[in-house]
């Protein structure tokens, strides 16, 4: 899983990176312009903590989320302000924008404003999707001009005609409501504003506690996606105290965890995703998955030998587990299951397949 993380120059974009990445990229000269960061960051899931502990594996490996850092997006620039490759590979967005007051960091656009520079951003990644289906439609129309376009590039032509009127009238093609197939099709063209969106509203350090996304005026463009309110300069500084400090810091904030957390969280919401874990003395690990995944599907989220020769799914719900103590105490009380290949793999399901290849 794969977020690039956007904004306006000067909101805090590199410090939030640096945040859930452990990274140190510097702040001062990413305003705009600059290399594209990537780093990866550990999903934090006390459910796993309590089955390593339980288990005492030699091993223990947490889910992971990778974020790419994109420098600051210069309005009216467009594509030319986009890391385009980066951006298109990526399975959502994360848009920062600031709220917080800083006389030494001026704004961007000189007065804060988030539901402007979410409607600001919004447009630069509908100006580059425009360009991309326009030169796509164009490329297909002079292939159907040589009789060389199969049927399904026709479908493709007439699925980027669909869309574009949504593009020229500004709209952001994430708020379409699309056939299925359609959305699966579009998705393979890799539209930035097609992509699901999370806002993150940068605070000062005394209102990450108390204040909502909603309480910031993200306008109409803001109002319609889910949104997490952080400080990145305070998140920052207590990702790098010691356990015990974090959590008297934390109290001091009124904070029952890390917002980082939240972020995370709020990353798998936004895709749907969910977490099955498998377990045992060689290796306790949580592995990542779309909601709603059969279980051989799931198995090939391992290696792609278990989906080949998947034969049954061994099941057991990771609090049943850690309450009975072991596998073995979940078998005599009829809590571990054998699954078959259609069995939808739920979020904290613990997991063993038999497979044959």
């Amino acid at each position: 899983m794969q977020f690039g993380i956007l904004g306006l120059p000067k909101v805090g974009k590199t410090t939030l990176f640096n945040t859930l990445t452990a990274a140190d990229e510097a702040t001062d000269k990413f305003a705009a312009g600059g290399a594209t960061h990537v780093g990866v960051a550990r999903v934090p899931d006390p459910r796993l903590v309590k089955l390593r502990d339980l288990f005492n594996p030699r091993k223990y490996t947490p889910a992971t989320v990778e974020y790419v850092d994109i420098p600051g997006i210069q309005k009216g620039e467009g594509a030319e302000s986009l890391d385009l490759a980066k951006l298109k590979a990526v399975d959502g967005l994360l848009h920062v924008v600031r709220a917080f007051e800083d006389p030494e960091i001026p704004h961007a656009s000189g007065a804060l404003d988030p539901g402007s520079d979410i409607a600001t951003l919004d447009l630069e990644l509908i100006l580059a999707d425009h360009s991309l289906v326009e030169r796509r439609l164009e490329r297909l129309g002079k292939a159907g001009k040589r009789g060389l376009s199969p049927e399904e590039e026709r479908e493709k032509a007439l699925l980027l005609e669909t869309v574009m009127p949504a593009l020229e009238a500004e709209t952001p093609l994430r708020r379409l409501e699309l056939a299925p197939d359609d959305a699966r099709r579009l998705r393979g063209f890799q539209l930035l504003s097609a992509k699901p969106m999370l806002v993150v509203v940068n605070v000062s350090e005394g209102e990450v506690a108390s204040r909502t996304p909603e309480e910031f005026g993200l306008g109409e463009a803001g109002s319609e996606l889910p949104g997490v309110v952080v400080s990145a300069p305070i998140e920052l500084e207590i990702s790098r105290l010691a356990p015990d400090e974090q959590a008297e810091f934390l109290s001091d904030l009124g904070l029952a965890e890390p917002s980082l957390d939240r972020v995370i969280r709020a990353c798998y919401g936004l895709l749907g995703l969910v977490a099955f874990f498998t377990v045992g003395e060689d290796e306790v690990r949580a592995w990542t998955i779309r909601r709603g995944t059969g279980a051989r599907e799931a198995g090939g989220a391992i290696h792609s030998d278990i989906e080949r020769g998947f034969i049954k799914a061994e099941v057991v719900r990771w609090d049943d587990l850690l309450r009975l103590g072991s596998l073995a105490a979940c078998k005599q009380q009829a809590l571990l299951r054998l699954e078959g290949k259609d069995y939808v793999v739920e979020d904290g399901d613990v997991a063993h397949f038999r497979f044959n290849v």
